[in-house]
């Protein structure tokens, strides 16, 4: 692939005195043309499970993308949920839990279970909204009975010893 871009004298001193380096990956030639230098880099494109892989040749470090965010929506409306929930009980507008899940029209054990999602940590919900989890719990393992004490559930919850 080369791309054309226009260059200041300097860098193109200094891209002619690379025209020697004896990286075969990477090539810098200096053109013809008073602005311009060419960067042929040798790489090779491939498909893997629908995505595309940029493959470096040997002896060049590999260039990776930064970690990408990955949000689990599920999780995050469950914890959106079980704030509305509990705002709704404090707030008086129903009396019992039993009342509520009627009122959502579900069950009162999934509704007692997700309510127990506004005691996480809010370092760990703060976590969980910027998807920066990494490899964290699902929603289930999150309804399952977790530690009342925050640095507790930090070590239970997001080092997988659940």
């Amino acid at each position: 692939m080369a791309k054309r871009a226009t260059v200041p004298a300097k860098a193109r001193q200094r891209a002619a005195g690379l025209r020697g380096s004896s990286n075969s990956s990477c090539d810098v030639v200096a053109s013809a043309a008073p602005h311009t230098i060419r960067v042929r880099v040798a790489l090779a494109l491939r498909k893997r499970g629908g995505r595309k892989l940029i493959l470096t040749p040997a002896r060049t470090p590999a260039w990776s993308s930064p970690q990408q965010i990955r949000i689990d929506n599920t999780l995050v409306k469950a914890i959106a949920r079980a704030h509305r929930w509990k705002r709704m009980m404090e707030s008086g507008e129903y009396a019992s839990v039993a009342e509520l899940a009627a009122a959502e029209k579900i069950n009162q054990s999934y509704l007692c279970r997700l309510l127990r999602l506004t005691l996480l940590a809010p370092d760990i919900v703060e976590t969980i909204l910027n998807g920066q989890q990494g490899i964290a719990p699902q929603l289930h393992e999150f309804m399952k009975p977790f530690p009342l004490q925050w640095d507790r559930q930090k070590k239970t919850l997001m080092t997988g010893a659940y």
